[in-house]
């Protein structure tokens, strides 16, 4: 059984001389990175990461000049890294049950350290509660710079960007080594200005703060490659100036796919022009993919893509999206046999 999921969200065009190119967002259901064994129902989230020193990782330069009393905890959001983490795999409602372990698992102070879970752990934490596998944060690290510049008129600019790097893992309760290992960087930045110094720093988040929000920013991003997500990837269909282009795109418009299909299709063999073929077939494409036939789709999208790449430039523009569209087709119909996979069809 195929899981072709995909939701429409928006579409907008772009006016060329005698057509548009009509583009649209849309949401695939892709699957995780990391598929786990099919009998773990129940996942517990635990922080296994030391927090920083609350001196390290921390730059603040006011006016051009280093300030060396700044200070900021990561204690609070290594936590709500994990929590961020277990909420967002919870939306997937992909496991019966996401846990998150409230108490931080190591005690010792080597922040820098990357210290897996032993097997022991992982069995005793498994056990006490009732979890089949574990997610761990098992090293997160803030890189956070503060500025505050002169703007013009007596404005002052100030900004704040945090860098995180990060090791999450998964581990089984059976077995000797982590089932895998995720790294992930990523940054978040604020800009604000006032004329006043202390407004300035009132508008802008506190360290802990900027922290924090990093550290939320960080486990719903990294959820993703855990649990089967949504995505976002864009899509386009081309229309013309024939009464038959203008009534295609309508059916398109309205998600009428078999009508709209078959008026491209009577486009694609009524005629010799190999552009039109070429258009024809890439919306043919398209169709068929929002029917979720992805196979007949990248059918029909390497089809388009020869003919642009035959006749014309393989460098111009219609070739290039096409090529791509082909490449994202392939994308789709690997991801839906590992979607199978990790639903057990």
């Amino acid at each position: 059984m195929m899981r072709n999921f995909l939701l429409i969200l928006l579409a907008g065009g772009l006016l060329t001389a005698c057509e548009t190119v009509r583009y649209v967002n849309i949401e695939t259901y892709n699957p995780a990175e990391i598929t786990f064994p099919g009998e773990v129902a129940n996942i517990l989230v635990v922080n296994n990461a030391v927090p920083q020193a609350e001196n390290e990782g921390y730059t603040y330069i006011l006016q051009g000049e280093r300030q060396d009393t700044c200070k900021a905890k990561a204690d609070s959001a290594l936590f709500d890294a994990c929590q961020a983490l277990g909420e967002a795999i919870v939306s997937a409602s992909y496991f019966n049950d996401v846990l998150l372990y409230e108490k931080a698992v190591r005690e010792d102070s080597e922040a820098l350290v990357d210290k897996r879970l032993s097997p022991s752990q992982v069995a005793s934490l498994c056990e006490e509660t009732g979890a089949n596998a574990v997610i761990s944060i098992d090293r997160l690290l803030f890189d956070m710079e503060k500025k505050i510049s002169p703007l013009a008129e007596g404005f002052l600019l100030g900004s704040i960007d945090v860098h995180v790097k990060g090791v999450v893992r998964s581990y089984l309760p059976d077995r000797e080594t982590p089932l895998a290992t995720v790294q992930m960087e990523d940054s978040l930045s604020w800009i604000e200005s006032s004329d006043y110094l202390p407004l300035l720093n009132e508008i802008l988040p506190s360290p802990e703060e900027a922290l924090r929000a990093t550290g939320k920013y960080f486990g719903a991003k990294i959820y993703s490659s855990f649990v089967p997500h949504w995505a976002n990837e864009t899509r386009w269909y081309f229309t013309g100036a024939g009464s038959r282009w203008k009534e295609a795109s309508a059916y398109a418009a309205n998600e009428r796919w078999d009508m709209a299909e078959e008026i491209w299709m009577r486009l694609y063999q009524g005629t010799s022009n190999w552009k039109t073929r070429a258009k024809a077939a890439s919306n043919l494409a398209f169709c068929n993919e929002m029917k979720g036939d992805l196979n007949k789709a990248y059918e029909w999208a390497h089809k388009s893509y020869e003919l642009f790449n035959r006749n014309g430039d393989d460098k111009s523009k219609n070739a290039q999206m096409q090529k791509l569209y082909v490449q994202a087709l392939s994308e789709r119909i690997r991801s839906d046999k590992k979607l199978n996979l990790q639903f057990g069809d």
